[in-house]
Parts: structure tokens; sequence; C-alpha cells
């Protein structure tokens, strides 16, 4: 007998409609899968067997065939251990054929038990998109899969549940709401207040234009001057999530598999700092079956690279695309998948190898070719597309010793969202979010500069020997502090601003 039941699979952020048909015929006992399945799903044939069984089933002891289609895509992960096991009593008719405008989506353990699947929120999303609106997930899966507006989520803790649900003898189980405290925040945030930071009140204002416009950030200084500890504050400034940044969010998590399943909503803005020993799968994503790598994990948030000519040249190079397009796209013999990647970069350096090169109070032990080589690792072209690069000088006692507090993070955090409602109010209807997210056309139609700034913006363009790319970013930037200020027109103190932000020969 031939049953089919529907489940779904991931491509890169998307979701695909996967048709499950299990035979079973006479013969010798055979269990076998086709579809291109990987070796989870190739594992999926002994969950399944033992899950029927414990959960009051018969397994058939002849030959069972599960296909998997379209045969020509890839099937990767657990997910498909609930379609195949329900195809199989509706095959042996031990449950009713009452499943076919369901999606099933699942792993089993051996007694029967549903258990969370990774990528949970965009597969339901792409069945939603796709027409249906009745989904089957496990119980720990419901409210992540009760984001999607439109659908019905179905709940089971275990394959008996399921079927004694298809036979209409029970309802699924409720969904319990979430509360605002079992909000998920990345452990990666520590939730530095820019009040217990002490000096560093240029960087401090630096960082804040920053998370007003989403600029990238570079900052240099030497050893223990705070510039890891300023780039892990940068977060408590940046303006809350909208519901749509929050989704967008969850769904990489979802997919990567660190959503925790009782936690299912991220609302607190990504902070991710790799090593600089990071692989560049690692850092992209990549992958036989492609997954997101750091960038797209720091997607609507920080990407913090410390040490950063430590990286491989190789590394900072890919970057330079996901920098300008905020997306980033692999491609494999396969085919190819594009990942987002909007986020914010913010890298720390020391000037030189030991790290006191032109330190007024410390005798830098580098010889000047060291140095020089040390601060070619960061090529031209990356440095012209961060907007701005500021300098960490070390902190005087007197200001350590300080026991006042500076202006605390929740203030900044206030004079940043106001920043960016009036960025969106002018972006109403385009697809940008930020003055940092604005193309050379954009630049051309919001970014309008006095007459008497012009002069400024001609004199740097000459003396600094900027580039088109490094033009449009000091336009953006001053954007940013227009705004920040209040200012509907671009004016010359903005433009200053900006300008004095741009990366220079790093070398003194």
């Amino acid at each position: 007998m031939l049953a089919k039941v529907r489940s779904c699979a991931v491509v890169g952020m998307e979701g695909v409609i996967v048709e499950v048909e299990v035979d079973v015929s006479g013969g010798l006992p055979f269990f076998g899968v086709v579809g291109l399945p990987d070796a989870a799903v190739q594992e999926a044939r002994e969950r399944v067997r033992a899950a029927v069984r414990n959960s009051g089933f018969k397994f058939p002891g002849t030959r069972v065939v599960a296909a998997l289609a379209p045969a020509n895509l890839k099937k990767a992960g657990p997910a498909y251990d609930l379609p195949i096991a329900v195809a199989t009593i509706i095959a042996t008719g031990q449950a009713p054929a009452e499943a076919d405008g369901l999606i099933l989506l699942g792993e089993l353990g051996l007694d029967g038990t549903l258990r969370h699947t990774p990528g949970i929120l965009p597969m339901v999303a792409a069945s939603h998109e796709n027409g249906f609106s009745r989904i089957v997930v496990p119980e720990a899966s419901a409210r992540e899969a009760s984001l999607v507006d439109g659908v019905e989520i179905l709940p089971f803790a275990n394959l008996a549940q399921l079927a004694a649900y298809l036979r209409k003898e029970i309802k699924p189980l409720p969904i319990p709401p979430q509360t605002e405290d079992e909000e998920y925040i990345p452990p990666e945030m520590s939730g530095i207040d820019f009040a217990y930071i002490k000096g560093q009140e240029h960087v401090k204002r630096a960082l804040e234009i920053a998370a007003a416009g989403g600029h990238n950030v570079v900052m240099m200084g030497p050893p223990g001057s705070g510039k890891t500890l300023l780039a892990r504050s940068l977060c408590s400034i940046l303006p809350p999530m909208t519901n749509d940044e929050a989704i967008e969010v969850t769904k990489i998590y979802s997919i990567s598999g660190l959503l925790p399943p009782s936690t299912p909503m991220i609302r607190q803005r990504p902070f991710r700092s790799p090593h600089y020993t990071t692989s560049n799968v690692g850092l992209v994503g990549g992958g036989h079956f492609p997954k997101p790598g750091e960038i797209s994990l720091s997607h609507r948030g920080v990407l913090f690279l410390d040490e950063l000519p430590e990286f491989g040249h190789t590394l900072l190079e890919v970057l330079r695309q996901p920098l300008e397009d905020r997306v980033i796209s692999i491609s494999r013999a396969q085919g190819s998948v594009t990942f987002p990647a909007n986020f914010m970069l913010v890298g720390a350096m020391n000037p030189c190898p030991c790290g006191y090169f032109g330190d007024p109070f410390k005798q830098c032990t580098c010889a000047p070719g060291i140095v020089s080589r040390y601060q070619k690792r960061i090529s031209g072209p990356f440095l012209d597309r961060v907007d701005i690069f500021v300098e960490v000088p070390r902190i005087d006692y007197e200001k350590l010793a300080d026991d006042r507090l500076g202006e605390k993070s929740e203030k900044v955090q206030a004079r940043v969202t106001v920043s960016r409602k009036r960025q969106q109010e002018r972006f109403k209807g385009t697809k940008l979010n930020s003055n940092a997210d604005m193309s050379a056309a954009d630049v051309r139609e919001y970014c309008k500069v006095e007459e008497s700034a012009q002069s400024l913006l001609k004199a740097a363009m000459k003396q600094l020997n900027l580039s088109a790319r490094a033009f449009h970013r000091i336009l953006k930037l001053a954007r940013t502090i227009a705004d920040h200020e209040g200012a509907e027109i671009i004016k010359a103190p903005h433009l200053a601003e900006a300008i004095q932000y741009r990366p220079r020969s790093l070398l003194m």
C-alpha cells in the first residue's frame, strides 16, 4: 500500500515543500530511503522503526521504501522522521489517511517522543507561503512555529498522540504563551553600560554616531585602553529591533540550531566575536549543506573582530562584498544560496605587534619594517569600506580613579532611536533601514549639502586623495550626524566631523 504526506526542507533561508511517499509491499524485510538523503536522514530508518514499535504500532516485516520528492533536492537533518513514520503507519492501515492537508515536521526519539528540530520557523513560513495552513510540530517547537501569522499550529508530544488526533480521538496540545522574561538574550551579549567606561569620550561619541546610522568602525590603540570594552558596550545603545527584524534574526538562529526551544524569539541585537583563527566557512558560512556563518549570525547586530590584523588576508577580503551588498552569496556545484548579512562591523587593533607604536609613555620594541608590514595586513580596499576610524589612547589615572559615572546607555540609546526614526521616516516605502544602507543613487537623492560646505568637501577630496566610495561614505556619515543633530540639510560642521573619522594612512 502507498501513503503520501508532506514535509518541508530548508535551502539557505528558504523552505521547499517535500512530498514523502512510503510504499509497503511484499518481499524480504527491507527499509530504504531514497531522494538524495544525507546521513541524518538515512539514520531515520532506525529511529522510525523503533519509534513506531514503541508507540504501540506494528512495523511491517516486509519491503518498505520511503521516497522524498523532489528527488534532485538534497535532504538534510532529522525533520523527516515524523512524516516517514506517519506515512508508514498510514500505509499499513494503522491510522486513517487524514494527513493530506498537513505539513509534518519533527525528529523522533526511539520511544516515539517528538523532539525540537532546527529550522522550524523558516519551514513553517515556507509552508504558509505555499498555501498550507495546518502544521504539525513537536510540542517543544510550538512557540517558535506560532511566530508565523495565519497558520494553525498543531503541537504534539509524541507519535501516539498524533495518531490519536488523526483518528479524531483527541485535540492538539495548547500553545503556551511566551513571557517577557523568557525572551532569548545571546550569551555573547555582556550588557556593559556606557556609564561604567571611564574617559574615552570622543570614542563614545564615534560609537554613538555609528549606532545612529549603522556605520562600520575600526578602533586603534595600545593594549588595555578599552577597545574591547567599548565594542561590547555598543549593543547597549543600539535601538531595539522591530518585530520584522527580530523574526529575521530568529530565522537565522533557528536554521543554525542555536535557538533554544524554550525561548524561541530573539529580541536582543546579536553580538558576535569570532576568534582570528576562525575558518572562511566559519566566518561567511558554507559547508556541504550551506549554513549561516558568523557574518549572518550577526545580522541586524554587531560583528566584532578583535586583533583585526591577525585575521588572515583572505578572511578580511571576503568581508568586502557583504559590507557593500548586505548579503552573502555562497555558490557550490549544486547551486547557490544567499544569507542576509546586514551587520555593523567593529574592528579593534593595536598599532604594532607589541602594541605601543606611537605611545607617549611606553617605548615600542618593534622595528619600523615590522610595524609597516603589520599595519599593511589591512588592505586599502578594506579600509575604504570603514566609515569611522578612531584612535583609542591610554586612560589617565585621574579618570580611572574618578568615582563619578558617565552617561548611561539608556540615555544614549534614546538619542540613537530618535535618529533612526528620522531615517525610517525618510526611507519609508523603500528597502532602506538606515543611512549606511544607502546606495550611490540614494546618496544623491537624500544627502543634500549646503553650498558653504561644498568647498570643504572639495578640499577634503583633494588633500586626502579620497576615492568615489569614500566620497559617498563621507556623505552618508555626515547625513547621520545631521540627523543626530536634527538638521534637515548637511552643514559644514557635520561634514567636518565626518571627514575627521575617515581612515587615513595607519602609519604615523
